[in-house]
């Protein structure tokens, strides 16, 4: 599950570009010494395709580069079951030695000082970007690694269903219900919803929040301050609830919304029985598990906005976390396959587990860049304007960007 406070970077997009399958926060390369022979396990960072391939890829290849320490693989639930498995695992000391989990607010949910290992003397610490490094530390610490890439929320659209009907990218949110409108009169599914997996129901009002953050630069502070004017029941933030509504009241939505599952709603779009999915990027690696020739197919819009320049909601990675229960032998095999995650190595598995191809032919995003403007808030949100589809620091690591063409 991820929620509004977690970390997020805001950045412009004035056209339809594709999902940017950005490059990993950090790569190093491994360390960490353990007396073997060791086993410790993983719990991964739910039960999805993308995510269950890249903890067993991972248990496979560290195994191989480290005979005397095995991992064990485990797999949970997504949304808010998941949360209360690992909070309850945490607090009766039944936690696995690594645990793959959102960054930002839920991180700190965990009362990561009493309850997780501090890894800031870890040699990869320096690699990682200060704006990761926020999302998994405290005043007293860094406490978590960097897995997977930054990601987006906002509307997910088959390319060749609106290639079809001739529609263009919407930029405000009349012209994206005029598309639902015709989409659904051509007898295409306009707006996939999953609530069948309760977390997917939050992306018409999370990835609005850019949009919000343009509108009242100062809202996200005076939210955390519990300020009258800074509500979800006012304006701007109300706008993403209103969204929701109005694509329920048109009918607009799957008739089987309560109960669709995310896997089943990205089948859905890749092979064009649905058209848009609001959504976040990083789920594109389980359509790379289960589409990979329709994985192309699909593209990405900032969700419009009533200005006509709408803006893109972007969140910091998720984390690798070693619980204040794992110590000796299994504490320094637990350090070594945090840093193994990575490593150049482990950069690959991640790739290779959720980063679709490279195209051969690229049309860039219509974007403007101007100087990044800063707002504090609780959860460390920053406000820029500059390319949509942008690296980090893992320059080790065969991330690759991808564009509509």
């Amino acid at each position: 599950m991820f929620s509004r406070r977690t970390t997020t970077k805001v950045v412009a997009t004035l056209g339809g570009i594709a999902i940017a399958a950005l490059a990993l926060a950090g790569c190093s390369s491994s360390g960490g010494n353990s007396n073997g022979p060791v086993t410790i396990s993983l719990l991964a960072a739910g039960n999805d395709p993308a995510s269950t391939k890249f903890a067993n890829d991972l248990s496979t290849a560290f195994h191989k580069a480290n005979p005397k320490v095995t991992v064990k693989v485990e797999t949970r639930p997504a949304g808010t079951d998941g949360d209360n498995l690992i909070k309850t695992r945490l607090s009766t000391g039944d936690m696995n030695d690594v645990f793959l989990y959102n960054s930002g607010s839920l991180f700190q949910a965990l009362h990561p000082d009493t309850q997780l290992q501090p890894l800031t003397d870890e040699a990869w610490v320096k690699e990682i970007t200060d704006d990761f490094k926020k999302t998994v530390s405290t005043s007293k610490g860094t406490y978590g690694a960097p897995t997977g890439t930054t990601f987006d929320g906002g509307i997910m659209y088959n390319k060749k269903v609106y290639e079809k009907l001739g529609l263009s990218v919407p930029t405000t949110w009349n012209e994206f219900i005029s598309n639902s409108e015709k989409i659904k009169a051509a007898g295409i599914v306009p707006v996939i919803q999953s609530y069948g997996d309760t977390w997917t129901s939050q992306l018409f009002v999370l990835g609005d929040f850019a949009n919000v953050n343009a509108a009242d630069p100062k809202w996200a502070d005076d939210y955390t301050a519990n300020k009258p004017n800074a509500k979800y029941s006012k304006q701007p933030a109300l706008e993403g609830f209103a969204h929701t509504q109005e694509v329920f009241d048109k009918g607009l939505m799957n008739k089987d919304y309560a109960s669709l599952t995310n896997v089943n709603a990205l089948k859905m779009l890749a092979t064009g029985e649905g058209a848009q999915y609001p959504m976040i990027t990083t789920v594109i690696s389980n359509v790379l598990q289960s589409n990979p020739d329709q994985i192309n197919d699909i593209g990405y819009f900032a969700i419009p906005s009533d200005s006509g320049e709408p803006h893109a909601t972007v969140w910091e990675p998720g984390g690798a976390y070693i619980p204040k229960t794992t110590t000796g032998d299994k504490l320094a095999a637990a350090k070594k396959l945090v840093a193994f995650i990575n490593s150049p190595t482990g950069c690959d598995i991640q790739n290779s587990a959720g980063t679709p191809p490279a195209r051969s032919r690229s049309a860039p995003a219509r974007s403007r860049t101007v100087r990044p403007r800063w707002s504090r808030t609780s959860s460390s949100t920053r406000t820029t304007r500059r390319r949509a589809s942008r690296s980090s620091s893992c320059p080790r690591s065969r991330a690759r960007t991808w564009r509509r063409s």
